[in-house]
């Protein structure tokens, strides 16, 4: 899943604002568990850019006045 910046998520709708945090919140429980396993060898820095994604997104969506 590719990095995408404030700009773009602030023209994305709310729909597909709530459809990209489930989609990164699923992707980080995945490198969560798999770190747990000692199977993420060359995936371990995804997770604190997954974590600032999730961040963006959540930001945008709070700017809207969106509770979650």
């Amino acid at each position: 899943m590719p990095r995408v910046k404030a700009r773009e998520l602030r023209g994305m709708s709310n729909e597909e604002l709530l459809k990209r945090l489930r989609e990164l919140r699923s992707e980080l429980l995945r490198l969560r568990t798999a770190s747990g396993r000692g199977t993420i060898a060359n995936e371990s820095g995804k997770v604190k850019s997954i974590r600032r994604d999730i961040a963006r997104v959540l930001t945008v969506l709070n700017e809207r006045g969106l509770k979650l």
